[in-house]
């Protein structure tokens, strides 16, 4: 298959492409970068593959949980380049969530069948999910969270991949095995011909963000709400 993954869910933009058995790699700076190096960085590594945009059969990529640009400006760019794809008939997008392109990193590093997935949220938080590789695939074992690192609860025998342990030390499982893992394109390549396969594809504009943590700061109507219900409940302040 010829694929195209997009991964900015961090502060490191990865993007690759398939063609055939054949891959092409890249990483570079993401974050506040991310809207102003994808495209060129993504047509830079097309050309070096030989590859047109006519010629892809998916678009896959991270949606998410993480950065909230990295993930807008991911999903925009994947629908984009999917409605215009093979003359205007378009291709599939496959969203593939972060912290399962984690745990496959890992057990491309390292092997890892058993992962707890865990990436810096910021926010003095971190997102977390954890997997088991059975029969080719990874399971999710349970929903995927948003908590204090402190929280973060390790099955016995699970490794924990990803990058918040060097942010937040021992409050992040100071027991478990910790390994560096980070979501990346050659990961979501990795992924993507079984979640294919399982008919996870959708329409480009049915592609849409994970987020988990669903809004990041209060409005200030929301804050001066508040202001006003703690002084209406303060002592003194009844008539």
């Amino acid at each position: 298959m010829n694929l195209l993954a997009l991964e900015s869910s961090t502060d490191t933009l990865f993007i690759a492409t398939a063609r055939d058995d054949q891959r092409w790699l890249h990483s570079g700076a993401g974050g506040q970068h991310t809207s102003s190096q994808l495209l060129p960085a993504l047509r830079g590594l097309m050309a070096d593959a030989g590859l047109g945009f006519d010629a892809l059969d998916a678009i896959v990529f991270g949606r998410g949980p993480g950065s909230f640009t990295g993930l807008r400006t991911a999903c925009a760019i994947a629908q984009g380049l999917a409605f215009v794809a093979k003359g205007g008939q378009g291709v599939p997008v496959l969203p593939v969530d972060t912290l399962m392109t984690v745990a496959e990193e890992a057990r491309l590093q390292y092997g890892c069948t058993q992962v707890l997935a865990c990436l810096d949220a910021r926010m003095d938080e971190v997102y977390n999910a954890v997997y088991q590789y059975v029969d080719g695939h990874w399971q999710t074992l349970g929903d995927l969270q948003v908590c204090p690192p402190q929280e973060v609860q390790v099955p016995a025998g699970f490794v924990v991949a990803g990058n918040a342990q060097a942010i937040y030390g021992e409050r992040l499982a100071p027991g478990a095995t910790h390994l560096q893992a980070m979501p990346t394109a050659r990961a979501l390549l990795s992924l993507a011909p079984y979640l294919l396969a399982q008919g996870q594809a959708v329409a480009a504009q049915d592609a849409l963000p994970l987020y988990i943590r669903d809004k990041v700061a209060k409005t200030t109507a929301e804050r001066e709400a508040e202001k006003q219900a703690q002084a209406a409940g303060s002592p003194g302040s009844a008539p």
